[in-house]
């Protein structure tokens, strides 16, 4: 796509977006492979984790490269490029901005200096004790004078760079196992040093990281569908509270804390890939069980079940099984929306969701819908979409969706809206309904979405549904996107600093 701020595509409605991920990471120790085409198709494979920036980093043995930019990991990287990034280690990241503002600036690798040589870091997830940690860093060496929090970078991941820089051990390794357990929130770590990849999990492995084995190396990444693109063999998941070393003595693991897995719920909902596997149970059979479930809970007659693309077609598949109503499309996507510099206008955006979608009006004409989708945020979509397809004659249309309401703002890395703009957080689900312009509408139930992951209840994270938390969270103003910013104080410019000492004249 050929958007200059790197997104996918122009959104529908301004102001209306899908649920989002913050990043995607991906890590490769491997002698004598292209490992920077390995990233680059790694990264390629968790595209849909985040679509603002992309960066890798490589390195030779005695130096670090790397190269990041705004836009797709496409739009980045070409064969020069890549020719140019050399070595037997890389770190990739693909990055949507959840800590920090959409900029060069904070893009991801992230690198920094420490006593004993160069780390290139990259995260997925979202920290909640960022100010604490913050104000830790002030504390110890004040404003950073050095490295990229120093050149403007305000995320959490530069963050975790300064303090492994900081740390006074003798090792990466050693300031890592003393850094890990002070991190709170939500963190899958990718990062090296000249020599030795690593990789660590939060103690609730809230996002996922997987381990694979090349034939001359090893993987981390944070979708088994990554491990495919690549060709490495899946091994097992990086586990909660794990730290991982690889060099060229092999894959050592630690403990850094103990294991309280509360994994998200919504990477089976809507964020992971299809292809991808979780915790042993694939995503895309997840998603087909919600629809079987959903359609055991809101049973209704109809005459076609059709998906909203493409995220809500497994859930349809599984509600067409279940209710034994057929299934088909009833809408044609057009995937090249936004491949274009041209800014919609006003009379052009009135058309709303025509631009990405347009009815097969002899499909849906004079038919009882189910139209399935995987969630509600704000309900811009979902009314849209009902006005066009009652306006090509559909004669009832009944709302699925296979998750429950979202009534809870997200702190470990998905951009959720602000509780107060969540359609579900203020009104009941008749009212909804009434708002989307629908014949009916059923969310399937908390429990029949858990059910459909073969997951343990507690061992799984609901709070954007049940507002209940898996770790403690700080006062308001030390959460969101700008909690960085909002802490920042540049220092005084030296020639100022030398003015302001003067005696007066």
């Amino acid at each position: 796509m050929a958007r200059p701020d790197g997104k996918l595509s122009f959104e529908t409605f301004p102001g209306e977006k899908s649920p989002q991920d913050e990043c995607g990471v991906f890590g490769v120790w491997a002698p004598g492979e292209d490992v920077a085409k390995l990233a680059y198709y790694g990264l390629y494979a968790l595209q849909h984790r985040g679509q603002e920036s992309a960066g890798i980093a490589t390195s030779t043995g005695s130096r670090i490269n790397v190269y990041k930019d705004m836009g797709l990991v496409s739009q980045v990287f070409d064969e020069s490029t890549l020719n140019t990034l050399t070595g037997h280690i890389a770190v990739g990241h693909c990055r949507y901005s959840t800590t920090g503002g959409s900029n060069w600036a904070n893009a991801q690798p992230t690198l920094g200096a420490t006593p004993h040589g160069t780390v290139a870091l990259a995260h997925n997830g979202n920290l909640t004790n960022s100010a604490e940690l913050y104000d830790s860093l002030i504390d110890k060496s004040g404003f950073p004078s050095r490295g990229e929090m120093a050149m403007g970078n305000t995320t959490d991941t530069a963050l975790v760079t300064s303090l492994l820089a900081e740390h006074p051990h003798g090792s990466l390794e050693e300031a890592a196992m003393a850094l890990l357990p002070q991190l709170v929130g939500s963190f899958c770590l990718t990062f090296m040093d000249e020599h030795t990849l690593y990789a660590a999990r939060d103690p609730q492995g809230i996002r996922p990281l997987v381990l694979g084995r090349l034939e001359r190396g090893w993987v981390v990444a944070s979708e088994t569908a990554a491990l495919d693109i690549v060709g490495a063999s899946f091994v097992r998941e990086v586990e909660p509270g794990e730290f991982l070393a690889i060099d060229e003595d092999g894959l050592r693991s630690q403990r850094f804390a103990e294991t309280r897995r509360a994994a998200c719920v919504f990477e089976y909902v809507y964020l992971a890939r299809p292809d991808t596997s979780i915790h042993g149970r694939s995503v895309y059979e997840s998603r087909v069980e919600m629809g079987r479930q959903l359609a055991r809970e809101h049973a209704v007659e109809a005459d076609l079940v059709m998906p909203t693309p493409e995220s809500g077609t497994p859930a349809a598949i599984g509600y067409a099984e279940a209710s034994g109503i057929p299934f088909g499309n009833g809408l044609v996507k057009n995937a090249y929306v936004g491949r274009t510099f041209i800014q919609p206008s006003d009379t052009i955006r009135q058309l709303g969701i025509r631009l990405k979608l347009n009815p097969l009006q002899s499909v849906v004409a004079r038919k009882r819908l189910v139209v399935v989708d995987d969630s509600i945020v704000r309900g811009n979509t979902q009314r849209a979409l009902v006005r066009m397809l009652r306006e090509a004659g559909a004669a009832e249309i009944h709302v699925r969706i296979s998750s429950p309401p979202i009534k809870w703002p997200c702190f470990y890395g998905i951009d959720f809206a602000s509780r107060a703009e969540l359609i579900a957080n203020g009104l009941a689900v008749e009212d909804i309904r009434e708002s989307l312009g629908a014949d009916s509408l059923g969310y399937i139930s908390q429990e029949g979405m858990v059910e459909a992951t073969e997951q343990e209840p507690h061992e799984l994270c609901t709070a954007c549904f049940s507002g209940r938390y898996p770790t403690e969270l700080p006062a308001a103003e030390d959460l969101g996107k700008s909690v960085v910013e909002a802490r920042r104080k540049p220092p005084v410019p030296a020639s100022d600093a030398q003015l302001a000492e003067q005696p007066n004249q």
